[in-house]
């Protein structure tokens, strides 16, 4: 079988410049909104940023959905409404729940800033079931010892989310999901299994094939449904393996805000330029104001 019975749709990133360090974005995309719950894919760097500099997200909200950050490389320190205060280091998650809603920031540790951060990472954005949008926030992190990591056919593939190769890892899910990060060898040779509605495969350096065909990186293959697949790599790379239940309604998407409910961003946009979002203990910097984007409706 060849890549093109496997892939289904190629979704090349949008790369901007966030000064010393660039973002590719491959979700939401025109032709793609969604795949399983997975309804924003950045990939953060990689970047060696300036001695004294990094990264510094100031306190902003989110609605209706759970961020899901990823590190390959550096540190960001974590803190948000309910006082969760967390460094995430390579190979661990944090799961950040916002619900009815929650605001955080994320920076750089004074630690790291010493000798010039690194950072190099993916952030994903999960919408969530209906039956979650509106629960109370919540904040976990795994750390690395806590998810499985399957060392076989020349591949160490860590479960970050769900089901997969037979492990599961303790991360909590809303929707059904899957989300894995695969370090290949060179020569190695990983199934793929339809394990879930939808999928997607993301290469963010080195380089992979699917069934042969090279995969490029920075690019989102979302794969067909129910096809099984074989990814190898000839010299070398890293792939996120990434998705789960297709959602039946669609999604309203306006800056940080995520929901099945366009009133309910409204209400949201209204509740943050009148200061009713709670603050984030530890860090008293001013919020990030509200930009003029356009509302969209996933599809």
């Amino acid at each position: 079988m060849g890549m093109n019975d496997a892939v289904l749709l190629t979704l090349n990133a949008t790369s901007h410049d966030l000064g010393g360090f660039r973002v590719h974005r491959v979700l939401p995309s025109r032709p793609r909104t969604m795949v399983g719950p997975f309804i924003f894919f950045d990939q953060m760097g990689p970047a060696q940023l300036a001695v004294g500099g990094g990264i510094d997200v100031r306190p902003h909200p989110h609605i209706n959905l759970a961020t899901v950050t990823y590190l390959f490389a550096g540190a960001i320190e974590h803190r948000d409404s309910i006082g969760s205060h967390v460094v995430i280091a390579p190979g661990a998650v944090n799961l950040m729940t916002a619900g009815t809603g929650i605001v955080h920031s994320e920076r750089s540790p004074a630690a790291e800033r010493a000798a010039g951060p690194a950072l190099s990472g993916i952030q994903t954005w999960l919408a969530l079931p209906e039956r979650d949008e509106e629960m109370a926030p919540a904040f976990e992190q795994r750390v690395p010892d806590a998810l499985p990591v399957i060392a076989a056919h020349g591949a160490q593939a860590r479960i970050i989310m769900g089901t997969l190769w037979g492990e599961t890892a303790p991360t909590t899910t809303y929707a059904h999901t899957i989300y894995a990060d695969i370090a290949l060898d060179a020569g190695a040779r990983v199934p793929i299994d339809p394990e879930a509605d939808e999928r997607a495969l993301y290469v963010a350096y080195g380089e992979a094939e699917l069934d042969g065909v090279p995969l490029s990186p920075q690019t989102l293959y979302v794969l067909r449904p129910g096809i099984s697949a074989t990814l190898t790599s000839t010299h070398g790379g890293r792939a996120m393996l990434c998705g789960g239940e297709a959602f039946a309604t669609p999604r309203h998407v306006w800056w940080n805000f995520v929901s099945s409910s366009a009133e309910r961003i409204e209400a949201a946009k209204a509740a943050w330029k009148a200061g009713a979002f709670p603050k984030v203990p530890g860090d008293e910097a001013e919020f990030i104001p509200i930009p003029e984007v356009p509302l969209t409706r996933s599809h």
